[in-house]
């Protein structure tokens, strides 16, 4: 027989609270054009994207995370110090270590919480979430601050007709906390690594380092293999998501898909046949592709202009490089 004590965590978690940050700057379809031969009416059809947030210098990935999370705290009604686990999921902290995560859990004035990064492309929200959902119920920590933070403009060749048009930077946090009821539900995950070259760096750092290259590694992928892809295996995880949640597309009240294009997003909601009072986030619009981001400023707009409102049940799914994917149905904070 085990002599391990059992954990004291809580029954159940729930997001508390959700804050995001969108760079000052906003570049139209019409900078983009400047650099590929297209048109805003070419882009606008493709992808739904209309603007996009570029961040500065000083909008680096740490103090992007740092603004978001400190409304996502507000939000919560909880203080920094009590937080005992910071995630943040990203693709563009060019640090290999030590992780960003713990600078931020430093300049917020956590109490020496736990800390560190997780790479999961777009779907990485989703893995965080899950993470500090665990952590919750263990007893590791009762409070975990979930961030998907990215500066995609870094890693966009302006000269690639395929993507330079597709991705922003921002950043978006949660408060992950204790629960008496179910308010995250079990996550339907997972990769498929045979895919891997669909959405990919272009070439490894130690290329650029070595002078293999001239040109910055940038992302890029094959747009008609992912969209074909997220289409039509992504509603079925989607739906898998709602199965393991006891929930039915009509009790659903807000579906919050990684936002990385209008015409997967148009295309899930019809193969998911979601009723028309289901609300459906498309801050892809006004923000573009922000990876793990994504999912979190997407929540906090729809919150703060009320098209969304606390309490709600939402589906959320997040999917990307790797290929990897994650989705769950969670209450609103």
């Amino acid at each position: 027989m085990s002599k391990i004590k059992p954990s004291k965590g809580a029954p159940y978690a729930r997001i508390l609270g959700v804050g995001g940050y969108r760079p000052t700057r906003v570049v139209p379809n019409e900078v983009i054009l400047e650099t590929i031969d297209s048109s805003d009416e070419w882009i606008r059809s493709r992808s739904g994207i209309e603007t996009r947030h570029w961040a500065n210098d000083e909008e680096t990935v740490a103090a992007m995370s740092i603004e978001a999370s400190g409304k996502a705290i507000a939000d919560a009604g909880i203080s920094a110090e009590q937080i005992g686990g910071v995630i943040v999921s990203t693709v563009s902290h060019f640090k290999q270590t030590p992780a960003v995560a713990t600078e931020i859990a430093d300049r917020l004035g956590t109490n020496k919480a736990a800390a560190f990064d997780i790479s999961a492309g777009c779907a990485g929200f989703g893995y965080g979430l899950t993470l500090a959902k665990g952590m919750v119920v263990e007893g590791s920590a009762e409070y975990v601050l979930v961030i998907g933070v990215e500066r995609l403009s870094d890693l966009t060749d302006l000269e690639d007709r395929a993507t330079a048009f597709l991705f922003g930077d921002g950043a978006g946090a949660v408060v992950v906390g204790p629960s008496k009821e179910p308010a995250i539900g079990p996550t339907v995950w997972g990769s498929e690594g045979d895919k891997s070259e669909t959405i990919k760096q272009t070439v490894p750092w130690t290329d650029y380092r070595e002078g293999q290259v001239a040109k910055f590694p940038a992302i890029t992928q094959e747009g008609q293999a992912v969209f074909r892809w997220a289409v039509f295996e992504m509603a079925k995880v989607a739906q898998q998501a709602l199965d393991v949640a006891g929930i039915s597309s009509s009790e659903l009240d807000v579906f919050i898909p990684h936002q990385a294009n209008e015409r997967i997003i148009d295309s899930m909601v019809k193969t998911l046949k979601l009723p028309e009072h289901v609300t459906v986030a498309r801050d892809v619009r006004t923000t573009g592709n922000t990876s793990a981001a994504s999912i979190p400023l997407a929540m906090e707009r729809l919150l703060a202009t009320g098209e969304a409102k606390s309490g709600d049940t939402a589906l959320v799914i997040g999917f990307g490089a790797g290929l990897v994917y994650a989705a769950t149905v969670v209450t609103l904070p």
